[in-house]
């Protein structure tokens, strides 16, 4: 069934779409970046390793992920959790897919893996095109780090591909909390916005300071947490709150999510 799945989103105009949008934006910084150089000691409110971008093309992907993370990997991430089970419903085809036979655990966990997978594939799509144009634009070579040591590009590369995987390991609470809503409406637009909306209102509440005492239990809290990695020696503090947190919420909706599931009317 994960198989099955996978091979329906393949076929599907909006899978290619996302994948074309998330890998065209570390392109676009790049050539952006060419064409007009940042000034010398600007800082402002640009996403992490942006200026740095100028001298070394291994900073495109990390400026790429960063970008992505606080609206359009949500946004992937809803769409294919959000319509995983409401789609199917939606479109009448959901109890067909109980009577082959199939457990509704197993549809639900073969819908959750599928959903992690796409969202590891768009993650990589972003970091290889990010890669690309960064080596073919500005070149590699040794990263500085933020502690101001450096790191060769063999193990700038091993922490890069480390920042992807802890992006999608962040981001498997919102998934869940996403097939959760899935399995309680018959509408995958609806289900799919609901998701979206709970992951950028978190990240706005966790930004707001006076709220620091609910923060560490929000689904969104340390997704930026990946920039510890380009520390010496990494701080992991971050990335074990954020991975927590996600964990906890993976664990609770997508338990809820099969539960309800199970005990469900699927009448469409």
């Amino acid at each position: 069934m994960y198989r099955v799945e996978l091979a329906k989103a393949v076929h599907r105009w909006r899978t290619w779409l996302l994948a074309a949008a998330l890998g065209a934006i570390p392109i676009v910084m790049t050539i952006a970046l060419k064409l007009s150089p940042p000034p010398a000691g600007a800082a402002g409110d640009s996403p992490p390793f942006l200026l740095q971008i100028v001298e070394n093309g291994l900073f495109v992907p990390l400026t790429g992920l960063a970008v992505l993370q606080p609206f359009f990997l949500p946004l992937a991430t809803g769409l294919f959790s959000g319509d995983a089970i409401a789609g199917e419903a939606q479109a009448g085809t959901l109890r067909y897919l109980l009577v082959r036979p199939v457990r509704r655990s197993r549809l639900v966990l073969a819908k959750y893996a599928s959903t992690m997978t796409l969202v590891a594939a768009l993650v990589g799509v972003a970091i290889v095109c990010g890669l690309v144009a960064g080596a073919a634009v500005f070149g590699w070579g040794p990263l500085p780090t933020l502690s101001g040591t450096t790191l060769s590009v063999g193990a700038a590369l091993a922490r890069i591909l480390a920042a992807g995987v802890y992006m999608v390991a962040a981001i498997s609470g919102i998934a869940s909390v996403g097939l959760f809503v899935s399995t309680r409406t018959e509408s995958g637009p609806g289900a799919t916005v609901a998701t979206i909306v709970v992951a950028i209102a978190s990240q706005i509440l966790d930004n707001i300071p006076s709220l620091h005492t609910i923060q560490p239990y929000l689904p969104t809290h340390g997704w930026l947490g990946f920039a510890d990695l380009f520390r010496f020696p990494v701080d992991w503090t971050a990335m074990r709150g954020g991975l927590a947190v996600s964990a906890a919420y993976t664990v609770v909706f997508l338990g809820l999510a099969l539960w309800g599931f199970a005990r469900r009317d699927v009448t469409s």
